[in-house]
C-alpha cells in the first residue's frame, strides 16, 4: 500500500502544480476525445494534425508582439486555426485539389512560418515551448481556459450530435434531403480549432493533435457502438494524461511527450489484443471459422 501511495497519490496530494495539470490533462481529455473521434468518423485524420500546425503562426505572432500572453496567445492561434481551414475550403471548392491535399499544403506554410518567426526573433527555448508545451507548467488561467473549452465542446456536441453524427456517417444522404451538412463541418471544423487552442498551452502544438486522435483510433478497436467509441476515447485519453503526468514526476521526463507516447502504447496494444478488429482476436475468429 506504501508504494501505491508514494508512486500514484503522493505526486498529486502534495503539490499543486501535479493536481493541476491533473485537472488540464483531464478537461483536455473531456474535449479532445469527442473531437478527436469525429475526424476519425469523418475520414479527416490527418487533417486534425494539419490543423494543429495552422495554430502555430498565430500563436507565434501573438508572442512575438505581447510576449507569453495567453489571451493573445489563443486568440492568435484561434484566427490563425481558423483562416486556414476557410482558405483550405476555398482552394478545395473553387479548384481541382483535394480537400486532404489542401490542408497539407497549408499545414506546411504554416508550420514553416511559425517556426521561422519564432527562431527570427525568439530564441529556441521559445519554440520548443511553443512546439511541445509544458503540462506541468499550466497556471489558472490556462486551466480555466482549457476548462471552458471542453464545457463549450461538449455543450455544442450535444446540440448538434445528430446532424453531424449523420453528416459524417452518410453525407450524400445529407445532400439528397436538402440538410445544411457544410453548417454542421463549419460548427464542427471550429470546434477543432478551439480544442487544439486549448491543447498547445499544455501540450504544444505538436503534441496537442496526439491527445486527440490517437485515443480516438484506438477506440475504434475496443467498441462498437458510437457511444462505447466516446467513452473509450475519453477513458484512454484520460488514462494516458494521468499516467504520463506520473512517468513525467518520477522519471523526470518531458510531461507531454511522456502522455503522447502512452497513448501510442495503448494504440499498439489495441492492435493487438483488442477484441473490435485487434490481430490476435481476428486470428482466433478465422481459426473458429476454419475448424
Amino acid at each position: 500500500m506504501s508504494w501505491i501511495q508514494d508512486m500514484l497519490i503522493s505526486p498529486f496530494a502534495d503539490f499543486a502544480f501535479m493536481r493541476r495539470a491533473l485537472v488540464g490533462c483531464l478537461a483536455l481529455a473531456l474535449g479532445s476525445a469527442p473531437v478527436g473521434l469525429f475526424l476519425v468518423m469523418r475520414r479527416m485524420s490527418l487533417m486534425g494534425d494539419a490543423m494543429s500546425h495552422a495554430v502555430l503562426p498565430g500563436a507565434a505572432v501573438a508572442y512575438l508582439l505581447a510576449g507569453l500572453s495567453l489571451p493573445a496567445m489563443s486568440l492568435g492561434g484561434f484566427v490563425a486555426g481558423v483562416l486556414v481551414a476557410i482558405l483550405a475550403g476555398l482552394a478545395t471548392r473553387y479548384t481541382e485539389v483535394k480537400e486532404d491535399a489542401s490542408f497539407a499544403a497549408f499545414y506546411l506554410l504554416s508550420l514553416s512560418l511559425g517556426v521561422l518567426l519564432v527562431s527570427k526573433s525568439g530564441s529556441n527555448v521559445d519554440l520548443m515551448h511553443l512546439l511541445f508545451g509544458s503540462v506541468l507548467a499550466v497556471d489558472d488561467a490556462a486551466l480555466l481556459l482549457v476548462a471552458g473549452v471542453a464545457t463549450f465542446t461538449l455543450l455544442v456536441l450535444a446540440v448538434i450530435y445528430r446532424p453531424l453524427l449523420l453528416e459524417s456517417l452518410d453525407p450524400v444522404f445529407m445532400r439528397a434531403i436538402g440538410a445544411r451538412g457544410g453548417v454542421w463541418h463549419l460548427l464542427f471544423l471550429l470546434l477543432v480549432v478551439l480544442n487544439l487552442v486549448a491543447g498547445f498551452q499544455a501540450l504544444g502544438t505538436l503534441m496537442s493533435v496526439g491527445l486527440m486522435m490517437l485515443p480516438a483510433i484506438a477506440s475504434r478497436l475496443w467498441a462498437a457502438s458510437v457511444g462505447g467509441m466516446l467513452l473509450t476515447s475519453f477513458a484512454i485519453a484520460a488514462l494516458s494524461g494521468v499516467g504520463g503526468l506520473l512517468l513525467s514526476y518520477h522519471y523526470e521526463l518531458p510531461s507531454g511527450p511522456a502522455i503522447i507516447l502512452l497513448a501510442g502504447l495503448v494504440y499498439l496494444l489495441s492492435l493487438l489484443f483488442a477484441p473490435q478488429g485487434g490481430l490476435l482476436p481476428r486470428l482466433v475468429r478465422a481459426r473458429h471459422f476454419t475448424n
